[in-house]
């Protein structure tokens, strides 16, 4: 018996599932149609009542997040839909929009009703032009159909590829035409957020979700998943496995049930590490393959649930390599906004190339951890606390690598052995 739920996947098969026509063979657009004769207020109770949480990492309630904009206020409100997909290893909401765009946007015309927005922004980075046309000519095809511009507008806003723009309040700043830098908190968007106005920000999965919420309702969704972590998720497989790739499966799967679908680790080859939600995320090692992937489980196990991109490492990564590259990234793209981590990052790349190349000593492992200590929870957002996040857990599980690396006076790892053309067996 499959653990895999198909909810939004289930139809990715079909060569016209991207469609308005594919779409609505599947009772597309049913649920706006019902959700517009709802009581707003109905509307977000009935996302609560679903245990929905955020998709874009931090699994924040959505109804939740809905019930904080201000009702009876004579403002405009707004809903941005950030598809800035970005952080390594995530790749779900490009496939997502890429087999069925439509769901989305059926879900911004009821989070719409439901938060009295008649205007919705979807945020998606340039750099997936292919993604982009699709979306578009979605929505182009929604407007022929009479489905958007009746009191709902929605439009698609294409961004340069910052990945700080991930973050919601640098997106707002994006959006209206600004550098790309986080904003102190409070007020929160929900009170002044896009052009000061009460705004809902929610990640593509968390938007495209909905109308099947509202077709099947809150204890069809509740059925699904753990206790406190409700529903089907999409899990991005990658690395050294025989068949990468998405799987959607209940909250609460194990990486070890999911490499089963996936038909296990590379061939020849054992896990030596992975990450549960993307290179920002404290790795994990074989020891917790049994974890529940849900967001309460993986935190007591000391890590974060966050986007659910599953990078797999096989036994011929080196570590210090791995997490040096993830370093280098983060360095590159922060937005320098804050000492902790324009500096701290920087001061972090010098320490890791060193020991990599063995040329650092003990004490520089020291250094690594202090720095990480200065940088985590005081820089202005998450991004310096995600840097931080795969050398803290890197040195905690394979301290003995980076020593090796000392005494060897260098990589003691083969690069070529762990690229993936090396192929099973290799």
């Amino acid at each position: 018996m499959t653990k895999l739920t198909p909810v939004l996947s289930a139809h990715w098969d079909e060569k016209d599932s991207f469609t308005i026509e594919g779409y609505k063979r599947h009772g597309g657009y049913t649920a706006s149609a019902k959700a517009l004769a709802m009581d707003p207020d109905a509307i977000i109770q009935l996302i609560k009542d679903s245990g929905l949480r955020g998709r874009g990492g931090a699994g924040f309630p959505t109804g939740m997040k809905w019930g904080f904009i201000p009702q009876g206020d004579n403002r405009e409100h707004y809903l941005v839909v950030n598809a800035d997909e970005s952080e390594p290893g995530t790749c779900k909401d490009t496939p997502l929009l890429m087999a069925n765009p439509h769901v989305l946007i059926e879900g911004c015309i009821i989070a719409c009703h439901a938060i009295r927005a008649k205007h919705a922004f979807i945020y998606i980075r340039g750099e997936v032009t292919h993604v982009v046309r699709r979306v578009n000519q979605a929505i182009e095809d929604a407007y022929k159909a009479g489905l958007l511009g009746n009191g709902i507008d929605v439009v698609l806003h294409i961004g340069a590829g910052a990945y700080i723009c991930g973050e919601e309040t640098a997106l707002l700043d994006s959006l209206e035409g600004f550098r790309g830098q986080p904003r102190l908190r409070p007020p929160f968007p929900a009170i002044a957020g896009l052009y000061a106005r009460p705004t809902v920000v929610n990640n593509v999965e968390s938007i495209a979700s909905v109308p099947a919420i509202i077709a099947n309702g809150a204890e069809w969704y509740q059925s699904m998943g753990t206790e406190k972590s409700k529903g089907a998720t999409l899990y991005s497989l990658s690395g050294h496995v025989n068949n990468p790739g998405q799987f959607e499966a209940p909250l609460g799967i194990t990486l070890r049930e999911i490499l089963e679908l996936a038909g296990g680790i590379r061939t020849g080859h054992t896990l030596k590490f992975w990450t549960p939600g993307g290179s920002s995320t404290p790795l994990f090692t074989a020891e917790h393959l049994d974890v529940p992937l849900d967001y309460e489980a993986v935190s007591a196990a000391g890590s974060m649930l966050g986007t659910k991109a599953l990078q797999i490492f096989d036994e011929t990564t080196c570590v210090v390599r791995a997490v040096l590259r993830w370093t280098e990234f983060y360095k590159h793209e922060s937005c320098g906004k804050c000492t902790p981590c324009r500096e701290g990052t920087w001061w972090l790349v010098q320490l890791l190339r060193d020991l990599e190349a063995g040329k650092g000593t003990e004490a520089d492992l020291a250094k690594l951890l202090d720095l990480c200590d200065n940088i985590m929870g005081r820089s202005f957002c998450a991004l310096g606390d995600g840097a931080t996040s795969p050398i803290t857990s890197s040195i905690k599980y394979f301290r003995d690598e980076y020593i090796a690396h000392i005494t060897h006076g260098g990589c003691p790892f083969d690069p070529v052995a762990s690229t993936l053309f090396a192929g099973a067996g290799a």
